[in-house]
């Protein structure tokens, strides 16, 4: 059986490693590459040294963009993990429609981000409209609105993600612990939360890395208006490259700093969670 998988193992990986370097290695490398590069295509790509990384450090946009997604990524991932996870015991509970419960939080997830953004900009506007205001008129609506959004099209997902983590919980373990008279805190806190931390970990990552790179629901719902106070890194990237003539080596360089920046957060966010798993 070894020896039939080493056989026929570059066989079946060649077509999914194909698809890797065109799709995905090659392009990366490439926009590495122009990220050095002043142009305005490939063929006329001109070296220029890290000129574009330092235009990038001086552009007050780029460096606004980094702090508006950073505390809204704080405070989504938080917002979403917690009331996933509430929702989760709650359906864990043995309620009657249980099943129509789950079903109906998980469909938000399933709608696309443009048209999520524009269903909560006539929402959000329809509310604030009576006071004489909207979406884009302060940066704090377009702020909280990008929060409720996430809140909604996300919560749904996670909270199947906690539920299957809830229910490999051993049966006798949670009934041993009530009867030597643990509390319901106890055992939330000293059981759940510590035997389900490989779910925590999948929620925190999908949360971490779906908030930080958030692009369509950005542009759909207030694309960065006020002026540019609710542009998000990618919304910014984006109006960089395509928006600003003779930026694109910088528009490049904030792709590669935003690459980067996004795997460095997840993988230290694994690592840590990772370290405080337990075997169940």
């Amino acid at each position: 059986m070894q020896k039939s998988i080493k056989r026929y193992f570059p066989i079946f990986v060649l077509p999914t490693l194909a698809a890797f370097i065109v799709a995905f290695l090659a392009p990366f490398m490439m926009g590495i590459y122009l990220s050095f590069c002043k142009f305005t295509t490939i063929k006329d790509a001109e070296f220029t040294g890290l000129s574009n990384y330092v235009r990038m450090l001086q552009d007050k946009d780029f460096l606004n963009a980094l702090v508006f997604t950073t505390v809204f990524t704080i405070v989504a991932v938080a917002a979403v993990n917690v009331f996933a996870f509430l929702l989760a015991l709650a359906l864990t509970r043995g309620i009657k429609g249980t099943n129509l419960f789950r079903t109906v939080f998980f469909m938000p997830n399933l709608i696309g981000g443009i048209v999520l953004g524009y269903i909560w900009q006539l929402i959000i506007n329809g509310i604030l409209l009576p006071y004489g205001v909207t979406i884009t008129t302060d940066a704090k609506y377009g702020f909280w609105g990008l929060v409720v959004l996430m809140n909604w099209q996300l919560i749904g997902y996670m909270m199947i993600i906690y539920i299957a983590g809830i229910q490999n919980i051993s049966t006798e373990l949670m009934e041993a612990a009530k009867i030597d008279g643990a509390s319901g805190l106890q055992i939330l806190k000293k059981i759940t939360i510590p035997l389900i931390m490989p779910a925590i970990s999948i929620c925190l990552f999908l949360t971490l890395t779906n908030c930080f790179k958030l692009f369509d629901q950005n542009l759909a719902l207030t694309a960065g208006g006020p002026g540019k106070a609710t542009t998000m890194l990618a919304l910014d990237i984006r109006n960089t490259f395509y928006g600003r003539i003779g930026w694109e080596g910088v528009g490049q360089a904030k792709a590669v700093v935003f690459s980067v920046l996004v795997g460095v957060i997840a993988l230290l966010q694994l690592y840590i969670t990772k370290r405080k798993e337990v075997e169940s």
